[in-house]
């Protein structure tokens, strides 16, 4: 009996065990001073990429206080490397038009999670840098808590 107690337990373990597994190859998260997100203080991130055939996702992550005075963000991404030189600029919507938050959280903390790149094939393997920068008229941007960045192989299916 016991040892069929033990199989169970470790048959329950190991599956609980791969699925906290993920295919992140870079996740950063980057606190702001007193909440304040300056031009100054992007947020970066370095990537190794191996595989050139394998298509990745490339995530901003956000978290501001209920202090943020605007519906939305503006920010602009570079990512650079192996002869890369891409800057686009984003812009996001972080309420509805009567106030309400859309990002996840309780209190006065809202989380989103970004695409700013999906199923993204990179030209050439080696080492590329992703930064994120606000693009707001404010300077610096009052409410934002931090910023990050997630690459992450893409799930194909």
């Amino acid at each position: 009996m016991h040892k069929l107690r033990f199989v169970f337990f470790l048959t329950v373990f190991s599956i609980l065990l791969a699925g906290c597994t993920n295919d992140n190859l870079v996740d950063t998260n980057q606190a702001m001073p007193e909440n304040n997100w300056a031009y100054a203080k992007s947020v970066k991130a370095t990537v190794e990429i191996k595989d050139i055939n394998e298509p990745y996702n490339l995530y901003f992550k956000l978290r501001h206080t209920a202090d943020y005075r605007y519906s939305n963000i503006y920010v602009i991404v570079h990512v650079k490397g192996n002869g890369l030189n891409r800057n686009n600029r984003y812009q996001y919507k972080l309420a509805k038009a009567d106030g309400e938050w859309l990002g996840k959280g309780s209190g006065d903390l809202f989380t989103y999670n970004f695409p700013l790149l999906t199923n993204y094939r990179f030209a050439k393997p080696g080492k590329y840098q992703i930064e994120i920068e606000q693009n707001m008229r404010d300077n610096p941007l009052t409410g934002i808590s931090d910023a990050g960045i997630t690459v992450a192989k893409a799930q194909v299916k």
